[in-house]
């Protein structure tokens, strides 16, 4: 710690402060222990001062000329000098009527003051020493007599103490305060706060004070230690973590022979909530205190041979930390993390109860030049929520591309209800053709967003985040208001055609938490068109079992007139039996069925388009050329669903039907309508008006097509 000055306190009043007050670490303004810091250049004898302190004025006379009376702080003159007077008759008394007078009191205050101290003439030798000083020093008294003070309290060693040390004795400085660590001759060391102050002012040499506060010391690290670790693991804890943290990217290791790099291990153990809740927090506190111990020795062993060992950590609850400093890459951290995994899979005896618990660790692993605390934990959190996500019991390495589509779908989700005020999204329709007759027997509406910044985004950009944030309700009334106005515009711009139905999907939570019977019943009222015109498309999973609220909304739609179909079906429960007590009359057939018919070479398949097909995983989804499977059971599956819905009444609609040879097939096994690039992609409505204004009104394959 770097010396400081204060007002100017006389020698005088320090010793009388000694004598009164033996407890000097107690005193109140103490300052705080510093770190020792390299020495500076020795100093000179002779460089201040030109001679030794007259100390004999103060142990056996009156102060010098200028040295303040002690407890006065005010120089007391000095008479001329008179010629000496006459010796005493014998026995007569002294002069002034009292007996001879001992040491002056200051010099018994000095040599019996409980506070070490010692004079220092301008030069920084000791003059003298009193009997404190030499035992805390572990010397004689008469020993440090002509010694460097400096040397004796190590002030040479940092160079802002040794400074203001020698400002002191010559006068440009009133004081000096600093902590130093000493060595005493037995080897035992103490932590000290050593004081230089003038004797008086304008006074040659200082009075040098030196306190023993190892015990505060020794307390103040105790606190420390219980400040910065966990009481259950022992392990340091967030705030250490995050002072070691910070520490590592502030230091430029690659300096001094490290890598520059850091890298973070951030553990969450899978289901630590259920042994709490069902074992007790006792429980739960053993076992973090074990998992403690295996993480503890996992650093231990990865650090073996290497230049340090990671930094183990509790963050809070089941959250732990392995912070490697000076890493050499991914790979070391991966085996760090595999270790962990593999240390934890081994079951835990507790209190007579054998646990098995697993952990899921993010891993990140970076220059540590250019990063934050911040950004580091962020990264390090998003890849444990991965590791999370993809089936726990694993690690999961940060990756910046899967990073980026976070973070964009965040800024998606922040944005979403805002855009629909702002009226950003739009619609896009893809015809429903006859198998048989070819003619565009309905659309459906595919929503669009018109994102400023990401340009035009598909449903599956989006729709998710809507789902989980509610802002599908308003959307979903959006949709069926804006689709059911277009549907009878159509009818009114054609009405020597047959009216085409329009088909809108609907999301679950549009059921629970809206409702969709009176929107629907709104909207048809609205907008003048039949309620047969309006097609209600739900997904399988959400359709089969549903009971409750949304079986009720379902059957009111359905004795309204409005057609329900089943989206995407054979990929979810496909419980076929289920069908018959469902308000359901089409069946739409998930587009992986259609792909396994392989009629075509694969080359001539795969140049057929790989983008929307008009069929789709998610309510308002588009369908997408996904990968095919090489089976000719698809066709068979296809066949006898397709019969067995006819047979409850139901008709059928395949999706994703891209090539002639695929609508021919899906033509003799009965569909009635298809949906794909063969006959069109989505497009605006004007494209759908060209259609049914067309002779026939018929669809040809890609005539739609942009």
């Amino acid at each position: 710690m770097s010396g400081t000055s204060e007002g100017p306190t006389p020698a005088a009043d320090l010793i009388r402060s000694a004598v009164t007050d033996s407890d000097i670490s107690a005193a109140p303004g103490t300052e705080p222990p510093s770190h020792d810091s390299p020495g500076a250049e020795p100093f000179a004898r002779g460089a201040l001062g030109t001679g030794p302190l007259a100390l004999g004025a103060v142990a056996t006379g009156p102060p010098a000329r200028g040295v303040p009376a002690a407890g006065t702080g005010a120089p007391v003159p000095v008479p001329a000098a008179e010629p000496p007077a006459p010796d005493p008759p014998a026995g007569a008394p002294p002069p002034g009527g009292s007996p001879a007078a001992g040491p002056p009191p200051y010099r018994t205050a000095f040599t019996a003051a409980p506070l070490a101290m010692a004079l220092v003439d301008t030069e920084g030798r000791v003059v003298d020493a009193n009997d404190a000083l030499a035992a805390l020093l572990g010397a004689e008294p008469g020993a440090l007599t002509g010694c460097a003070a400096a040397d004796l309290v190590d002030l040479a060693s940092d160079a802002g103490v040794w400074h203001t040390y020698r400002e002191v004795l010559r006068g440009a400085q009133p004081r000096l305060r600093c902590t130093r660590r000493l060595k005493r001759p037995d080897g035992r060391s103490l932590w000290a706060q050593v004081t230089a102050a003038p004797l008086a002012p304008g006074a040659p040499g200082v009075l040098l004070s030196v306190a023993d506060i190892s015990a505060r010391r020794d307390l103040q690290a105790r606190l420390r230690h219980l400040q910065m670790h966990d009481p259950v693991t022992r392990l340091p804890n967030r705030t250490l973590f995050f002072e070691r943290l910070q520490a590592a990217l502030q230091a430029e290791s690659y300096e001094h022979g490290g890598t520059g790099r850091i890298g973070l291990c951030y553990l969450d153990l899978d289901g630590f909530k259920a042994v709490n809740d069902t074992l007790g927090h006792r429980v739960g506190d053993l076992l973090l205190a074990s998992v403690a111990e295996r993480l503890t020795r996992c650093a231990e062993e990865a650090g073996d041979g290497r230049s340090g060992t990671a930094l183990v950590a509790r963050l809070g609850g089941d959250e732990f930390a392995l912070l490697v400093e000076d890493s050499t890459g991914t790979d070391q951290l991966a085996e760090l993390a595999e270790s962990v995994l593999t240390a934890l899979q081994k079951p835990f005896d507790l209190s007579g109860r054998r646990l098995s618990v697993s952990a899921s660790i993010g891993v990140v692993e970076r220059h540590a030049a250019g990063t934050t605390a911040t950004a580091l934990m962020q990264a390090a959190d998003t890849t444990l929520y991965w590791a999370k996500a993809d089936g726990k019991a694993r690690w999961t390495l940060f990756d910046p591309e899967r990073n980026a589509h976070r973070m964009t779908r965040q800024a998606l989700s922040s944005t979403l209800r805002p855009a629909i005020e702002r009226g950003e999204f739009a619609l896009e329709y893809q015809p429903l053709v006859g198998m048989e007759d070819g003619r565009v027997h309905g659309v459906e509406a595919l929503i669009r967003w018109e994102h400023p910044q990401f340009g035009v985004l598909a449903p599956n950009r989006f729709i998710t985040l809507a789902e989980e944030d509610g802002s599908i309700v308003p959307l979903g009334r959006w949709v069926l208001r804006t689709a059911c106005r277009q549907a009878r515009r159509w009818e009114l711009d054609h009405p020597e055609e047959e009216p085409i139905f329009v088909s809108v999907n609907v999301a679950v939570r549009q059921v629970w938490d809206s409702d969709l019977v009176a929107d629907v019943a709104a909207t048809l009222a609205e907008t003048g068109l039949a309620p047969h015109l309006l097609q209600l498309e739900l997904t399988e999973s959400a359709v089969m079992g549903s009971a409750g609220r949304p079986l009720q909304a379902l059957k009111a739609l359905s004795d309204m007139g409005v057609r329900i179909a089943i989206d995407d079906f054979g990929t979810g429960y496909s419980n076929l039996a289920y069908l018959s007590r469902l308000p359901v009359s089409v069946l739409k057939l998930d587009g992986s069925f259609v792909r396994g018919f392989q009629y075509e070479p694969r080359e001539k398949q795969e140049s057929a388009g790989n983008g929307e097909h008009g069929g789709n995983g998610r309510a308002y989804g588009d369908g997408g050329a996904a990968g095919e499977r090489d089976t000719g059971a698809d066709e068979v599956i296809v066949e006898a669903m397709v019969q067995l819905a006819h047979r409850l009444g139901l008709t059928v609609t395949a999706e994703c039907v891209e090539t002639s040879a695929q609508a021919t097939r899906l033509r003799r096994i009965g569909c009635d309508t298809g949906q794909g690039w063969l006959y069109s992609r989505p497009v605006p409505a004007d494209r759908i008006s060209e259609l049914l204004g067309s002779p026939g009104a018929g669809v040809q394959a890609g005539v739609a097509n942009p």
